[in-house]
């Protein structure tokens, strides 16, 4: 996994309206990536909710972000608890999810939740 995207990949803006918690949800629906044992692509829907603190993700960045995971072999677990790590340390949150939907195969469908908080 040498080629893995990382948080530095990542841009963050300042988040103007620190007097208040508010959320922010952003969902990626066409996330790809490689099934390592087999080579064939598995599709998400990346689901990400979180409570900013002083800084917020710059989304063009995201995207570029994701789109470098399209031709890596990463299991569903550790794609979704990697893009939760990075972006905890980016940005720092109050309180972050990030959920992997990811669609059924050979008929297995998985659904993978990982969260942080301060």
């Amino acid at each position: 996994m040498s080629d893995l995207p990382t948080y530095k990949d990542l841009e963050v803006v300042k988040n103007e309206y620190l007097e208040r918690d508010y959320n922010i949800n952003i969902e990626v629906p066409e996330f790809n990536c490689v099934c390592p044992k087999t080579g064939l692509p598995d599709f998400a829907n990346i689901k990400i909710s979180y409570i900013p603190d002083k800084n917020i993700v710059e989304l063009k960045s995201l995207k570029l972000y994701m789109v470098g995971f399209r031709n890596l072999g990463i299991y569903h677990e550790h794609v979704t608890n990697r893009i939760l790590n990075d972006l905890v340390k980016i940005l720092s949150p109050k309180k972050i999810s990030v959920i992997g939907d990811f669609h059924p195969r050979g008929g297995v469908k998985t659904a993978v939740t990982a969260e942080w908080e301060k």
